[in-house]
This record gives structure tokens, C-alpha cells and sequence, in this order.
């Protein structure tokens, strides 16, 4: 039996702090692996416009590639329609039923988290890994941790974080300024972006 972590998002880009955290995870909860999925489409990200599910996934491919505890799959890509996360936990321990899954995020979902499509489902599914950032309220979210867990039941976990000042947003709005962003991508990545000329004005 694994143990194996799921990390989900758009990955608009991915970045070295989804990296770390996949690996931080890793560590604290002993995974065997830890899986980045990309979402199709997210039905929280209609504001704004994001790159075609392909290319986020080849950018995830890319940043994942050579490191052996660290896995990509199109699961949401292909699913088509809005993506939401009790779907993909769902169907991955239908595929799988003799792992453990452990859902990654970060720990200030936690307070939307009653707010997503059937989030009963979800932590009937998977052990949720909620990864709190130095500086974070921990009395705050130990607080709605245990509301989490009266309202649906399941398991949830609060892992911490160092803080990183790094975000999909701020490297867009700096590769769209013509800014240097080496170091806070993968070079593999990086490269990706600049031969396809994504993000920029």
C-alpha cells in the first residue's frame, strides 16, 4: 500500500514553491510520492484568463521531470468541464484502491473550505494536508480544523511552512514586465515560457 500526495491547481505557472511544498509534505506525512494534477477548468478561476490545460500540464511535466517522487497526470485535463477536487480524490481511490491519498493544500483553504462543491465527499476520500505558513494564526486555524472536522468528519492535518514570498500571479505580472524570474521556475520551465512567449504584453 502507498502513500501517495495530490497536489492540485492551475499551475499558471508552476513554480519552485509548489515544489517545495510537494517535498516538505513528503517528508512530514512519510508519502511515497507526491502527484501534481493541473485542473481542466477551474470553476474559481472564471475571472481570469489562463493558458489551455495542455500547456500548464507540459510546464508541470517538465518541472516534475527527474525527480522520482514526483509525478504528473492529465486526470482533469481530460475530464473536461469545471474540475473539482472531490472528483479527481474520488476517481484516483476508485483507480487505486489499495493506496492512501493525502490531499496538499495550503492551510488558509481551510477557511473556504465548507464553501467548495461537496467538501464532505472530498474528506471522505483522502486525509486533507494543510500546510500552514510561518507568521499564520495556528489558534485560528486550529479552530476551524476542528469546525472542519464536526461539520463533515475525516482527517485533516496542519503541516508547517516556511513562508515564501513567491506566486503563479506576481511571476506573471513580472515575465509581463520583461523581469527575471530565474530561480523562482525551474530553468526547464522558464525555457518553456520563452520559446512559446507566454505571459508576455
Amino acid at each position: 500500500m502507498r502513500k501517495i500526495g495530490v497536489m492540485g491547481g492551475t499551475f499558471d505557472p508552476i513554480h519552485v514553491g509548489h515544489l517545495m511544498l510537494a517535498e516538505w509534505a513528503a517528508d512530514a506525512a512519510d508519502l511515497d510520492q507526491v502527484w501534481f494534477i493541473p485542473t481542466g477548468r477551474s470553476y474559481m478561476k472564471n475571472d481570469r484568463e489562463i493558458l489551455p490545460g495542455r500547456e500548464r500540464l507540459r510546464m508541470t511535466e517538465l518541472a516534475v521531470a527527474g525527480n522520482s517522487r514526483l509525478k504528473c497526470l492529465d486526470l482533469e485535463i481530460e475530464r473536461g468541464g469545471y474540475t473539482y477536487s472531490y472528483e479527481t480524490m474520488e476517481q484516483l481511490k476508485a483507480q487505486y484502491p489499495s493506496d492512501t491519498f493525502y490531499f496538499i493544500e495550503g492551510a488558509d483553504c481551510l477557511l473556504t473550505m465548507e464553501n467548495w462543491k461537496c467538501p464532505e465527499r472530498l474528506l471522505a476520500s483522502c486525509t486533507v494536508l494543510a500546510a500552514m505558513r510561518d507568521g499564520a494564526s495556528r489558534e485560528q486555524l486550529e479552530e476551524k480544523r476542528a469546525e472542519l472536522l464536526e461539520k463533515f468528519g475525516g482527517d485533516i492535518r496542519l503541516i508547517s511552512f516556511p513562508q515564501l514570498d513567491i506566486s503563479s500571479t506576481g511571476i506573471r505580472e513580472m515575465l509581463r514586465k520583461g523581469a527575471s524570474v530565474r530561480y523562482m521556475i525551474p530553468d526547464s520551465v522558464r525555457t518553456y515560457i520563452e520559446e512559446k512567449g507566454f505571459y508576455r504584453e
